[in-house]
């Protein structure tokens, strides 16, 4: 049996174990999760596609915390999406690409380590926002011929539609001052938040009407961006265009819910969540928010986890738990159930204008 045959066997078990041992009888027959964005949200997708090992994370240690082997997503264990299901009583919400005929439970991962809403951010190397809301419409049409029209728009229109998107679409630019000195960064961020409010006028035309929005991170404090400062500190460049990201996100979705019948949202404060415990990391249980657990160089800050990215040498801290960051640039499973914990059930100063508990739980119109 070949290696990725048997990670699919393993995560079909695992899912399966998750419905029936965490959740309550309660009937969600019609109720789907549908994951789109980047490496926070990637449950494997990049496996599938042909692309380099600094896009994907199917090797160890990832995954060894949960599962005991690499499933593709950028942690220790579990991602956010992992938990939100286990709430929403949901399975594992396999990658798309996974999914074979016959075989859709309980909705469907798009997400795409490295993927951006503007379709040059890494093209060629991962599936971008624009081809992941294709991939839907894919999706829909072959539901449609498996299970017929009326239940296929009920699981559509009933379903949550999570997105985490944008960092990706900065990062790379912040690399190369002379692009802001051609666009302001405001521009630059409109044409983002353009391509994702395509996006999801696009999933609202295919039928769905609940949105989960993930903010963009204070990604300026990451180990990744650490190490291009001079003492360590947290890059204010890259802070300030997260916000004015999650200011314009935060708008048009206003502006959408009073514009398209039906269409509800919710907004998870990311920047915040993320920052406080960068902050005060003792006070929601962890020792290290500065330094990743798995990496290499100053801050274990180099994208050398695992050894399969062209650097064979990296260090690994024995307790991943006690780390906000597991690599340089995504958290660990402790800091992602604290993220998805709030984003279910939070209050408005995180989530808003409801949670995704309630999201899931109104009957859409």
């Amino acid at each position: 049996m070949s290696t990725p045959t048997l990670h699919i066997i393993l995560f079909t078990v695992l899912a399966s174990l998750f419905v029936s041992t965490c959740c309550d009888n309660q009937s969600r027959e019609d109720v789907a999760l549908f994951i789109f964005g980047d490496s926070i949200n990637d449950a494997g997708t990049n496996n599938y596609i042909n692309t380099t090992a600094g896009f994907r994370a199917n090797f160890p240690p990832y995954g060894e915390t949960f599962f005991r082997y690499p499933t593709g997503g950028f942690s220790d264990g579990r991602l956010i999406v992992d938990f939100i299901a286990e709430y929403a009583n949901l399975p594992l919400i396999p990658p798309y690409l996974q999914i074979k005929d016959d075989e859709f439970m309980g909705g469907a991962n798009f997400a795409s380590a490295g993927a951006g809403a503007l379709v040059d951010t890494y093209e060629g190397f991962v599936v971008d926002l624009k081809t992941q809301l294709k991939q839907l419409e894919q999706l829909e049409k072959k539901l449609r011929k498996e299970m017929g029209s009326e239940k296929t728009k009920r699981i559509i229109k009933e379903g949550v539609y999570l997105i985490s998107i944008g960092t990706n679409d900065y990062t790379k630019p912040l690399l190369n001052p002379a692009l802001f000195q051609s666009i302001s960064m405001e521009d630059y961020v409109g044409m983002v938040i353009g391509n994702i409010t395509s996006v999801l006028k696009g999933i609202y035309e295919v039928g769905g009407r609940k949105f989960a929005m993930i903010g963009v991170g204070q990604f300026g404090c990451a180990p990744s961006r650490r190490r291009l400062t001079r003492n360590g500190s947290c890059s204010g460049e890259a802070n300030k265009i997260a916000q004015l990201h999650n200011v314009a996100l935060t708008s048009i979705l206003a502006k959408l819910e009073t514009q398209l019948q039906g269409f509800e949202y919710t907004y998870f404060d990311f920047y915040t969540s993320l920052s406080e415990r960068i902050q005060y990391p003792s006070k929601y249980g962890f020792k290290e928010a500065k330094s990743a657990c798995c990496g290499s160089g100053p801050y274990r800050a180099n994208s050398t986890c695992g050894g399969q990215r062209g650097v064979k040498e990296y260090s690994l801290c024995r307790h991943p738990e006690k780390y906000v960051f597991f690599d340089s640039g995504h958290p660990s499973e402790r800091a992602n159930r604290q993220f998805a914990q709030l984003m279910w059930n939070g209050s408005a100063s995180v989530v808003r204008p409801r949670n995704l508990k309630e999201l899931f739980k109104h009957e859409g119109t």
